[in-house]
């Protein structure tokens, strides 16, 4: 599997929003359903953020050989913290270290030596888990920051299984020693 890696731009949203909805086949699997129409608060949101994470520069696409994007994942920031938009793999490239190659370079060069943090799901076996072998580790929300834990009000507003929604967070002293994107 030759994988290149870049650093996303805004006109890749469209591409990575295909790339999110392809990857979200393994959540309606689980019987994890979202169907939100493009105008609904959570899908403009969403938008909005991986937008905005492209137009910083604080994206990496992973493209295939075509040159399509396979995955990616897309930082940004709530309040002064480094936060995890989305990353996303679609399920043909699933299982072969894509998530986790975009997940370190997320943490070495798009956090720049700070934590990071994202929400996940903890029931599933594809998410806390894999966090979980790349160094993150569950915060309880009482002693998650006040802008994490408006993050998890807002999505437990709109997702399924809202209960199972949980903040974790990646310390900045770890290093993975990943390259830098292309």
């Amino acid at each position: 599997m030759t994988i290149d890696f870049r650093r996303g731009e805004l006109a890749d949203l469209d591409l990575l929003l295909s790339v999110d909805q392809d990857a979200s086949v393994l959540f309606e699997q689980a019987g994890l359903f979202l169907d939100l129409p493009p105008t609904h608060e959570f899908s403009v949101s969403e938008r909005t953020r991986i937008g905005a994470s492209l137009a910083a520069g604080s994206s990496i696409v992973a493209m295939d050989v075509q040159g399509t994007p396979v995955g990616f994942v897309a930082t940004g920031f709530i309040d002064d913290l480094r936060y995890v938009e989305q990353i996303s793999v679609v399920p043909g490239h699933a299982r072969r270290g894509l998530g986790t190659r975009l997940l370190e370079d997320a943490f070495d060069f798009l956090a720049t030596g700070r934590e990071l943090w994202l929400t996940t799901y903890d029931h599933l076996p594809w998410n806390r888990p894999f966090y979980e072998r790349n160094g993150y580790v569950v915060v309880p929300e009482p002693e998650c920051p006040a802008g994490i834990r408006r993050e998890l009000d807002f999505q437990r507003r709109w997702l399924p299984q809202p209960e199972r929604r949980v903040a974790m967070r990646r310390p900045a002293a770890i290093t993975s020693g990943s390259r830098r994107p292309g």
